[in-house]
């Protein structure tokens, strides 16, 4: 079932002519309401009683927090492409009307198997307009098991404010968002809560062209394939990210990918942490797979010792692989994974003072991350959200106000009456794409429950055991989300006329040499054993194609930078070089001056040669 859920100023609608058999009888031909809340109601295939009865549930919290109590159901087939039998679809839309009456909502409706025409006019509040998708898979879920954090989130309520660096608190549906564009679609997304996809994401075709990633046939939808570009592009991001963490001070450790489901601790934090499992049995007993590097990394502090000489204590693993059984609407591409690679970086901490200084230690790590090797920057590509219980925050304005100056524009600040969850502050780095969706990339948390439930203690000055705070942080979000990010960022690039490209230190090929005919191909071989001796990744387009069709693949592929070798090349000592970056423009340059610029910008950074055949003749072609 497919709601679009309207908050009106008012709909005028007129019945015009019948369209099926079944159509109803109206009581009204024409109508127009006012100060309600239109759903228009697509019922799917599958869809049954119960399917009906969890979208009212959902919209009746809704209208709850609009504060409305008159809805309008208009069946609209247009939302589906896989519609109910007509006879099907008008016994649940019956059913809805029942069950919008029994939970004391003012009632109206459109005659199903009309052709109609409408007028509406919608409020312009971030709560106005919302998608809303219900299938029989999700309307079982909770006889499936799913955790207590789970059910939690979706009840729990929130007070969504924004916090500007100067410290004015304002109620997010009062902020002007005039020069906050990216924030107001943040912001958006965060109080809809509607994960599901309904269009292909501009990632994913150039995700498959470029030969980075694919889905999986042979899998679990949300467990993707990466080919050999795709995999060094991981590869090195994985590779940055842990030189970082361990420059930071964490101690990198591996823990197992699986964990008794009945074990004590474990099983508290299961119902705390809003993740579904993958379940599985061996020898009579029930295991999940992962979905964080928590369980290990806590059992292993469990078992060792630990003086408050020694705090912060910090403990990292890049967590391959990380398991969460995501909706399967809510799946797409690289930004929601079922399998997903996490880095996952702990740090125990004697008391909040000092939490509070691990925790803008941690904050700056991911900025810089995200800045100086993703390339994305805070002031186009990413926004902050905060989430915070209120006693915290109001014991702890200024602290988090603090983060808010370090950002330097304003964020998103979600409030909480109670806390559920086992932290009470959270921060996030959220990435908003071309589909107005946004994905969180670092993060770190406040825990103040885990380490009783794990028994994680340390020693202090008096010899005796305590109790640490646990951060945790994840400094550059998942892997692949950040894969997803560079891709949606060069789309956005591509919109507004600029190249797109990734970062050099990411290019699978990052110069291209292009023999002007097979006769200049040895001389191609031995320039090309003289740049990559210089770390650099370089091959050579040795198929029998033209020139123009070469250049085209390169550019098609994002090569940064493209030799095209002849007679004339060979003869001199200065090379027309294709600077990708520079609009494909061509640059005379030498051959130290451009391996200069290649290692100049890429200072710092991880190298790995690409794992693909050097004569693009011998590559297989994985994409097609």
């Amino acid at each position: 079932m497919r709601i679009l859920q309207l908050h009106s100023n008012f709909i005028e609608y007129e019945a015009v002519e019948k369209e099926i058999e079944l159509a109803e009888e109206p009581e009204k031909l024409q109508d127009r309401l006012e100060e309600v809340v239109v759903l228009f109601t697509a019922i799917e295939d599958g869809d049954d009683t119960n399917v009906a009865m969890k979208a009212m549930e959902a919209t009746k919290k809704s209208l709850d927090q609009l504060k409305v109590n008159r809805v309008l159901v208009y069946p609209y087939a247009h939302l589906s492409s896989n519609l109910a039998k007509p006879s099907d679809a008008l016994k649940i839309l019956k059913g809805m009307r029942e069950i919008a009456k029994s939970m004391g909502l003012e009632t109206y409706s459109t005659p199903f198997g009309w052709c109609k025409k409408f007028s509406i006019s919608i409020k312009g509040h971030p709560l106005a307009e919302h998608l809303r998708i219900v299938t029989s898979e999700a309307a079982k879920e909770e006889e499936e098991g799913v955790c207590e954090a789970i059910k939690a989130e979706e009840k729990l309520k929130s007070f969504w404010y924004i916090l500007k660096p100067d410290g004015e608190l304002i109620p997010a549906n009062e902020f002007r968002f005039k020069d906050c564009k990216s924030l107001e679609k943040l912001c958006r997304y965060e109080i809809k809560k509607s994960r599901a996809v309904q269009q292909v994401p501009p990632h994913v075709p150039l995700m498959k062209r470029l030969e980075i990633a694919d889905y999986e046939a042979g899998s679990d939808p949300g467990n993707l394939r990466w080919y050999p570009k795709g995999r060094m592009i991981k590869s090195l991001i994985e590779q940055y990210v842990t030189g970082k963490v361990i420059d930071y001070g964490g101690m990198e450790v591996e823990t197992p990918i699986m964990y008794d489901i009945e074990h004590p601790a474990i099983a508290h934090y299961l119902q705390r942490f809003p993740a579904r499992q993958y379940l599985l049995c061996s020898d009579k007993r029930d295991f999940f797979l992962r979905f964080s590097a928590c369980f290990g990394q806590f059992l292993m502090v469990h078992d060792a010792q630990v003086s408050y000489r020694q705090l912060p204590l910090r403990i990292y693993e890049m967590t391959k692989y990380a398991f969460r059984r995501e909706k399967s609407g809510e799946l797409t591409g690289l930004r929601r994974l079922r399998c997903f690679t996490m880095p996952d970086c702990h740090a125990l901490v004697a008391d909040l003072d000092q939490a509070k200084k691990e925790f803008l230690v941690r904050f700056k790590l991911s900025m810089g991350i995200l800045e100086n090797g993703l390339e994305l920057s805070k002031e186009s590509d990413y926004e902050l959200a905060i989430r915070v219980t209120k006693d915290f925050y109001e014991e702890n304005k200024e602290f988090v106000l603090s983060l808010v100056k370090l950002f330097g524009k304003p964020v998103l600040l979600e409030m909480w009456e109670e806390r559920f969850f086992y932290f009470v502050l959270k921060w996030e780095f959220n990435f908003v794409d071309n589909l107005n969706k946004a994905s969180a990339l670092s993060t770190d948390q406040i825990d103040i429950e885990n380490s009783r439930h794990y028994d994680m203690t340390y020693v202090d000055e008096n010899g005796e055991k305590q109790f640490p705070l646990v951060l945790h942080c994840s400094p550059s979000g998942a892997i692949e989300r950040d894969v997803y990010a560079l891709l949606e960022k060069a789309h956005r690039d591509s919109l507004k006329g600029k190249v797109p490209i990734l970062p050099l230190w990411l290019a699978p090929t990052q110069v291209r040499i292009v023999p002007v005919s097979e006769k200049y191909l040895d001389d191609c071989e031995k320039l090309m054993k003289q740049i990559e001796g210089c770390s650099i990744r370089v091959d050579i387009d040795d198929r029998p194609l033209s020139l123009g069709k070469k250049v085209r693949a390169a550019e098609k592929e994002w090569v940064n930078y493209v030799l095209v070798i002849g007679e004339k090349e060979l003869d001199s000592d200065v090379l027309p070089v294709r600077d990708r970056k520079a609009g494909k423009k061509s640059r005379n340059m030498k051959v130290q001056e451009l391996v200069d610029e290649i290692q100049a910008e890429t200072a710092g950074k991880p190298f790995m040669s690409l794992t693909l055949p050097k004569l693009l003749s011998r590559r297989p072609q994985f994409a097609f």
